[in-house]
């Protein structure tokens, strides 16, 4: 199989959408608080040009699960 970005960005996609869906899920166990609390990074760009204006919000949320099923998602893409 050929490797690209493409595949890369896949894969790191489904390693933190594991990661997050498990912290989430284990977020009621109080022995694992380390690995569930999660950190929130807020970005609004925004521009105003008279004639066309944009606005985005982007959130994003990361647990040290997400991290490891982000580095786990690099691993399997370099083994295949």
């Amino acid at each position: 199989m050929k490797k690209n970005g493409w595949i890369l960005l896949l894969f790191l996609f489904l390693g933190l959408l594991a990661g997050a869906l498990l912290a989430n899920w284990l977020q009621e166990v109080p022995g694992l608080a380390f690995l569930t609390r999660a950190l929130s990074v807020s970005w609004s760009p925004a521009a105003d040009l008279s004639v066309v204006k944009f606005s985005m919000n982007i959130d994003i949320r990361l647990s040290l699960l997400s991290i490891i099923g982000a580095v786990v998602a690099i691993w399997l893409y370099r083994k295949m």
